[in-house]
Order: C-alpha cells, then sequence, then structure tokens
C-alpha cells in the first residue's frame, strides 16, 4: 500500500505522511469510503411529494385564516349596484376592522347577511360540493347566498330624507351622488312603494340603498318589515374595498366627497359642544362647593 488513500488524497488535518503501517496518520476510516461509518452517511433530501401535502395543508389553514379574520372575496349577483359594481364582479372584503370596534360609516359599500328575508323569491345559486369547500376556506369568492351588498347612506342617529326625486337628504344636507348613482337613475324614486321616506336610523342600525336606485330592492323597500328597513351592525360583514376582479375593473372603493361635506352630522357637531361645556364646567362647580362647604366649616 502507499501513503494515500485510495483516492491518492491526504486526510485533511494530518500533518505528515505515513508511518510505515500502512496508516496516513489520520483517524480511522477517513480517506476510506469503505471504511467510513454509518453515523457519517449524508442524510437524503426529503422528497418534493412526500411535503407536499404538509404545503397544501399549511396554505389551506392561512386561506382560511385569512377569510375568517382578515379579507374575504364576494360575487357580486345583481345589478342593484351598477355602476360602481357589475353584476359578476369580485371584491375584497375587510373584515378585520369590525373586529376592533369599528363601525360602518356614511359613503361606505358594505357586504352584509340578509337582516330579515330581504332576498326572499330571488334566484339563488347552487354551488356543488366542491365549490362550497373552496369558499369556505376562503379559495372561491363566497358561495353564501344570503349575503346583500349596498352603500351605506345613514348611520345612527342620522335623519334620512327622500321628496319627489330627490336629492337625497342626510341630516338635511343634500347628497351630491353624480359620481356613483346609475346613470338616468334620480337619487330618489317617486313611487308608493317606499321611494319617498323620512326616518331616523336608530342606535346600532344602518340606512344602506343600492347605486341603481331605481333598481336596487334596499332599505327603502322593506321598510314595513319588522326591522323597518335597517341593518343591525352586527349583521355587516365587513366593508368592500377592492374590485378584485375582473383584472380591467380593478379598482379600489372609496367614500365618495359628498359623504364628507361640512354640517352632514350636523346632529352630532351641535351636541359635541355642549358636552364639552359640560365636562369643564364640571370641575368649575366642584371646586365651588368644596370651597364653599371648607368655609362654612371653618366659621
Amino acid at each position: 500500500m502507499g501513503g494515500g488513500g485510495p483516492d491518492g488524497s491526504s486526510a485533511s488535518g494530518g500533518s505528515g505522511g505515513g508511518d510505515g503501517s500502512g496508516n496516513d496518520g489520520g483517524r480511522p476510516g477517513e480517506g476510506d469510503p469503505g471504511g467510513r461509518s454509518k453515523g457519517s452517511a449524508p442524510k437524503k433530501a426529503k422528497s418534493f411529494w412526500k411535503e407536499l401535502p404538509l404545503l397544501i395543508g399549511i396554505a389551506l389553514v392561512l386561506a382560511l385564516v385569512i377569510k375568517t379574520f382578515l379579507v374575504q372575496a364576494f360575487s357580486i349577483p345583481s345589478d342593484s349596484m351598477q355602476n360602481t359594481l357589475q353584476r359578476g364582479d369580485r371584491v375584497l372584503v375587510d373584515k378585520l376592522t369590525p373586529w376592533f370596534g369599528s363601525e360602518p360609516e356614511r359613503g361606505e359599500v358594505v357586504v352584509f347577511h340578509d337582516p330579515g328575508n330581504w332576498l326572499a323569491g330571488e334566484p339563488t345559486p347552487t354551488p356543488n360540493a366542491v365549490q362550497r369547500a373552496l369558499s369556505w376556506i376562503g379559495l372561491m369568492p363566497s358561495a353564501e347566498d344570503k349575503d346583500l351588498i349596498k352603500r351605506v347612506i345613514g348611520t345612527s342617529g342620522d335623519v334620512v330624507e327622500c321628496k319627489g326625486t330627490g336629492p337625497l337628504k342626510v341630516n338635511g344636507k343634500a347628497l351630491e351622488e353624480n359620481d356613483y348613482v346609475f346613470p338616468g337613475n334620480t337619487p330618489c324614486s317617486k313611487d308608493d312603494q317606499g321611494g319617498q321616506f323620512k326616518v331616523t336610523v336608530p342606535a346600532g342600525k344602518i340606512w344602506v340603498m343600492g347605486d341603481h336606485r331605481q333598481n336596487s330592492l334596499d332599505s327603502r323597500y322593506h321598510q314595513q318589515d319588522p326591522g323597518g328597513g335597517f341593518v343591525p351592525t352586527d349583521k355587516v360583514v365587513g366593508r368592500a374595498v377592492v374590485k378584485a376582479w375582473p383584472v380591467n375593473r380593478w379598482g379600489t372603493l372609496p367614500v365618495p366627497d359628498t359623504f364628507s361635506q361640512s354640517g352632514i352630522a350636523a346632529t352630532a357637531a351641535a351636541a359635541t359642544p355642549g358636552a364639552l361645556g359640560l365636562a369643564g364646567a364640571l370641575p368649575l362647580v366642584l371646586w365651588r362647593r368644596r370651597r364653599v362647604s371648607g368655609g362654612r366649616t371653618a366659621g
């Protein structure tokens, strides 16, 4: 035998040649593939196909968490929100902010559960088992057939009014709705089924209307229902924030500027100075009473 191993290389870490007995000065087994111990054998990489079920499982769990707590896709089933939304559009709904106590605000487009058989008599989709499963985990738009999508017009305490063909008023302020009401529609519908109204929104409720005013069975046409046409805020799934599909219609769904006009929350604004004045006067009254009481005691 020579001084090197079978591959002609010296073992790493060795400082000299062999000792004449056939050893090369290295540790047993080094430089000799045939003598390599079992513990030093390289581990085989896991097969991709063995890891695939785990990856799919993780993806499904993440999709379910996102759909339950963060964002969910919904498909638009009707024309009641044209031209803001078209039948077949897919929107992404923010489900996170309601978890932190956020309430729907005027002008937002929201998805909500049917508050009281609003969809009675309406044709409903019949998804198959696969579609239901994919919808449940959030990989397809919701197959739930008891959800609606409308625009919030009034919130708790607001007075909403329609006379004639409009304009629609909130707390006495006329809304400028040309940017989102369906072209050719009037803001108010002149009929005796609910198109003419004046309502005050109760606490914990919202008043909703479709942008296609003459083709939307919204709060106006459910005033005779037990809920009076109002939608409880706990029925709101979340705010639609993005049109995600089709790609050529992608865009956000911002709140129209008319809902931020000065004075639209006149009732709340009027109450605020009074509340602040009372809060500011209270410490002064208490201080004065304490001073008077102290003076009498001293006398």
